[in-house]
């Protein structure tokens, strides 16, 4: 019987299939993808991660990202942790950084140490049309835009990140309607890509709670680039300062955007949990 060989991975409970395409012939991934992640009848996992030789010069790996339901997204960053932890125990590099090719551009990890690692996650995208959301015009930022949801009216900030996101401060993430409103929000016409939706408070200038409804996945434990549109949304609404702790249900990550026009950077752990061989049928 074919197997597929996969190493099971976790960024802040956000947790991943990781697939070596360098290392191994892989079959086609765009079917198999949902059937490895259900948590019934397959492995289980927020997404599936597949490391391949990069495809341009800039970068010295590629990762290709796809949700639970099968479908093919621009960027993770816990995903990208969790990328560069396993190149490294694999022995692909020793680079203490290392660029990898998304769809969203090349992303550059840096080692932190003790399984941690930090990701430049580049500027963030404000004007509504490149993130993308029919919500304001201009160069944006859009922030507390009213939307209209279930006949509700929420107050909306968008954001880019590599992928879109929505944030919505609520007064406690933990009381939040997330299985009601995160897919009504994900799938809502002023998004016309579909949106990761983020509920959050600012508990203190340097600390926010956040709850995630990702796009073709779900309520998550974690995510790393909604934590990094989380910073940037609040930095921009005068709530917290340059430098922020984001709680997930999963764990911490640490953000700092220095300056309006600098790159956002985000540092938080990377995790194996096991690794395994998965029957694909046939002889």
């Amino acid at each position: 019987m074919k197997t597929l060989p996969f190493t099971k991975m976790h960024g802040c409970g956000n947790d991943f299939i990781v697939l070596d395409g360098i290392s191994h012939e892989l079959p086609p991934l765009e079917p198999l993808a949902a059937r490895l992640a259900d948590r019934n009848f397959g492995i289980g996992a927020d997404q599936l991660l597949v490391v391949r030789p990069a495809g341009t010069a800039a970068a010295d790996f590629r990762m290709e990202i796809f949700n639970a339901d099968g479908s093919q997204v621009e960027m993770c960053a816990n995903g990208i942790r969790c990328c560069y932890k396993f190149l490294r125990d694999r022995g692909h590099t020793d680079a203490d950084e290392i660029g990898v090719e998304t769809l969203s551009g090349v992303v550059r990890p840096r080692w932190a140490g003790e399984d941690r690692v930090s990701v430049d996650m580049g500027r963030p995208i404000l004007e509504p049309a490149k993130i993308p959301t029919r919500l304001g015009s201009g160069e944006g930022p859009v922030l507390d835009a009213p939307l209209t949801v279930a006949g509700e009216i929420l107050k909306v900030s968008s954001v880019s990140m590599g992928n879109p996101h929505a944030v919505i401060n609520v007064d406690d993430p933990e009381r939040a309607e997330l299985a009601r409103l995160g897919p009504l929000v994900e799938q809502h016409p002023a998004f016309p890509n579909r949106v990761n939706v983020a509920f959050v408070t600012a508990v203190s200038r340097s600390r926010i709670r956040q709850r995630t409804w990702e796009r073709g996945t779900g309520e998550t434990l974690a995510c790393g680039s909604g934590a990094c549109a989380v910073a940037v949304v609040s930095i921009l609404r005068g709530v917290v300062d340059r430098s922020v702790t984001i709680e997930l249900r999963g764990g911490e990550l640490a953000i700092e955007w220095p300056s309006d026009d600098a790159h956002v950077r985000m540092t938080g752990p990377a995790a194996e949990v096991y690794t395994g061989n998965f029957p694909l049928g046939g002889d």
